[in-house]
């Protein structure tokens, strides 16, 4: 069966400006065995040439079409929903070209939506007005809503921390786009091409990559190599289907990426380990 990858990238391919060991030489392998794959990132911030540029620089050569962000789904999600419409926005580069690309106005009265990103310029008359347009019936959209990100001087409030302002001055809740939402990774998996069951999820967080792909019946791979640690699975009532410390583990030659990761082979956490995996998927 032929495999498709959904990879997330900050803490998975690289953390902050340095690259995780073994990630480009998986992407090397996906490329080489022409593998389909995308990056999934929430960060609404860059656009795909920044995300190529910024993957480049680590040594890793991808096109643009390999990458597909939630500012990405945002856009085309209100495009097809209200074709033509307008936006106040806050957000940054890659969200504002996603709009415009999708045939949004970028507008500060009368929006039909206010859509959120991640923000380092949010200010407080930012967030009075948005309140007062939501209030005056805009409908509040979320490119993500990741409470906090990951920065090379420490953590910064993210866009999930701002939708929590606005829903809790306004009263009125949120619609997420980004992952785990079956939006974004339903739109990644038709640019794969794959079918739900060709389908894997690789990501370092539990709440989205993780979650969002068992929700779509995808197959998932936890890395270790971002936020979270094997004995936070304890925490939660779903679990991946493989875990590995990182890619470096699926660079291996051993390991068939085109193989099925396998249904009821699972070790005493309901977890696949990669010892059991290249068992049951040794190369031929």
């Amino acid at each position: 069966m032929r495999r498709g990858y959904l990879i997330d990238m900050d803490g998975v391919i690289y953390r902050g400006g340095e690259i995780i060991t073994g990630a480009d030489t998986f992407i090397h392998r996906l490329q080489k065995e022409d593998i389909p794959y995308r990056f999934l990132t929430n960060n609404s911030q860059r656009t795909r040439r920044d995300a190529t540029t910024k993957l480049a620089r680590m040594g890793i050569e991808v096109d643009e079409c390999n990458v597909y962000t939630c500012a990405m789904a945002t856009a085309r999600f209100l495009a097809r929903q209200h074709p033509g419409g307008t936006a106040f926005v806050i957000g940054e580069g890659g969200l504002l070209a996603a709009l415009h690309t999708n045939g949004y106005a970028v507008v500060d009265h009368e929006p039909d939506y206010v859509v959120v990103g991640e923000g380092r310029t949010v200010t407080h008359h930012m967030l009075d007005h948005a309140v007062q347009l939501i209030l005056d019936g805009a409908k509040l959209i979320a490119t993500n809503t990741d409470p906090n990100c990951p920065t090379q001087g420490g953590t910064r409030a993210g866009c999930g921390a701002t939708v929590a302002y606005l829903e809790t001055a306004t009263g009125k809740e949120a619609m997420n786009v980004g992952k785990p939402s079956p939006i974004m990774l339903r739109q990644a998996r038709n640019e794969l091409g794959t079918s739900t069951s060709e389908t894997i999820m690789i990501g370092d967080t539990m709440e989205t990559d993780i979650l969002g792909g068992v929700q779509m019946g995808y197959r998932t791979v936890l890395v270790l190599s971002g936020s979270t640690r094997r004995e936070d699975l304890a925490d939660y009532a779903y679990r991946p289907d493989l875990i590995v410390d990182s890619l470096a583990k699926l660079a291996d030659s051993g390991v068939d990426l085109n193989s099925v990761i396998p249904l009821g082979v699972q070790n005493e956490d309901s977890v696949v380990d990669l010892d059991t995996w290249k068992k049951v998927n040794r190369c031929k």
